[in-house]
């Protein structure tokens, strides 16, 4: 790997280039924020404006950009945080202490009907 010059767009993204591929990437390659050419602070600030159940208008209309362009970011901000969720593991006792049964099904009344 060898420091390739920097991004034309984002002048602080530094960019690489791999001696084994021939391959150029830069520093938010690999990473949830990969693939569209908005500057990591717009990219943070999307994400704080999901967290605050902003509509993607309202998201655009705060950060001055198009709705498509939000819809992308919202839509790959999902993507990569679901995709790097990690497992969740139970281990040794796991108690539960309530259930909630559905009282009927919306449509199907014979689906929770008692038999004799």
């Amino acid at each position: 790997m060898v420091k390739h010059g920097r991004d034309e767009t984002q002048p602080e993204r530094q960019r690489y280039g791999c001696k084994t591929c021939n391959r150029y990437f830069d520093d938010l390659t690999g990473t949830i924020f990969e693939g569209h050419h908005q500057p990591l602070d717009v990219w943070i600030l999307c994400l704080y404006f999901m967290g605050l159940n902003l509509s993607n208008r309202q998201i655009a209309q705060e950060l001055d950009l198009n709705v498509s362009d939000v819809q992308q970011m919202t839509h790959q901000l999902r993507q990569g945080v679901v995709a790097r969720k990690p497992e969740v593991k139970l281990e040794e006792a796991v108690e539960c202490d309530e259930v909630y049964v559905v009282a009927g099904h919306k449509g199907h009344p014979g689906a929770v009907k008692k038999r004799a």
